[in-house]
């Protein structure tokens, strides 16, 4: 088995699935606008790798609490639809095809939490999927994530607890492929074979030039173009 490991937001995707499915859940008048306010300033931080993880993805995944996994499908289904394929680039997509043709098995693995970013992971194709989880009591979400957030040392925490629980070797992580564009996934850009950064942050980019690592950029001018009526509340 080779490996090509993909992260999701500002790599295959272009935003962030945070933050578009709070703007989403505005649109729909399920949230308070004032939501963008506190939104705005967790998610610089979360671009500036200075955020808690804990603390990010609980403010999160604290949209979905009370909801339980019928009322939302509906509302997910609109999400992916409406937000998210429209800003999946054709570079995007044609990458994971030359990784499929080369026999590769491809994993996303992000830190978005599963109601957000399952059906999205579906709809790229991709063979195994490595996600933050939710607490659920009940039947409903508490509106807190579960067990290890997959960000940062996570990310590699829970991909080598993926291998073992496949029946793999873990050294199959060292001979991997990973894709990202953050700073927050160096620990496991670090960890493969062949990091490539993705229209990498500032601080990923100069650290890409530092190591020598590949830079890769997509053409997301269509995207922009099709998507651009949603306005996202994102740091500069």
């Amino acid at each position: 088995m080779r490996l090509a490991l993909f992260d999701l937001d500002h790599t295959l995707l272009s935003g962030d699935s945070d933050v578009l499915w709070c703007e989403f859940l505005i649109d729909q008048g399920l949230l308070d606008p004032d939501f963008r306010a506190i939104g705005e300033q967790i998610a610089g931080r979360f671009c500036a790798g200075t955020v808690i993880p804990n603390e990010y993805y609980d403010f999160y995944v604290g949209t979905l609490a009370g909801y339980d996994a019928d009322t939302l499908l509906p509302l997910r289904v609109r999400f992916l639809e409406q937000w998210i394929r429209p800003r999946i680039p054709a570079d995007a997509r044609a990458l994971l095809q030359r990784h499929r043709d080369a026999g590769d098995t491809l994993v996303l693995t992000t830190a978005t939490n599963r109601v957000i970013s399952e059906l999205t992971a579906v709809d790229l194709g991709v063979d195994h999927y490595i996600c933050t989880e939710v607490e659920q009591v009940n039947g409903r979400f508490t509106g807190r994530a579960a067990g290890v957030v997959n960000m940062r040392t996570g990310k590699v925490e829970r991909m080598r607890q993926w291998l073992a629980d496949i029946g793999q070797p873990s050294g199959l992580l060292a001979e991997a492929t990973f894709y990202s564009d953050s700073i927050n996934d160096l620990a496991l850009l670090s960890a493969v074979r062949r990091p490539v950064v993705v229209d990498p942050d500032p601080r990923l980019e100069s650290t890409a030039h530092l190591r020598r690592w590949t830079i890769l950029r997509l053409d997301r001018d269509l995207v922009r173009a099709r998507s651009g009526r949603e306005r996202e509340f994102e740091a500069p």
